[in-house]
């Protein structure tokens, strides 16, 4: 079981807290980083947003 799985599982249920998390933690960044790397950590919030949703959302058929 891979660490990403791991994670999923332990964070079922309660995904807008981690969704929570990422965000704080992406503001804690840019303001370390005076909004230099802003972009780039946008699309790591979405990408670790998305990793960590996948499994939740219902199959598209």
């Amino acid at each position: 079981m891979s660490v990403m799985d791991k994670l999923k599982q332990m964070l079922r249920g309660h995904e807008d807290k981690a969704g929570q998390g990422i965000d704080k933690a992406g503001d804690f960044v840019d303001e370390k980083t005076q909004g230099k790397y802003s972009s780039q950590v946008d699309t790591a919030q979405d990408k670790l947003k998305d990793q960590l949703g996948r499994d939740q959302q219902p199959p598209q058929a």
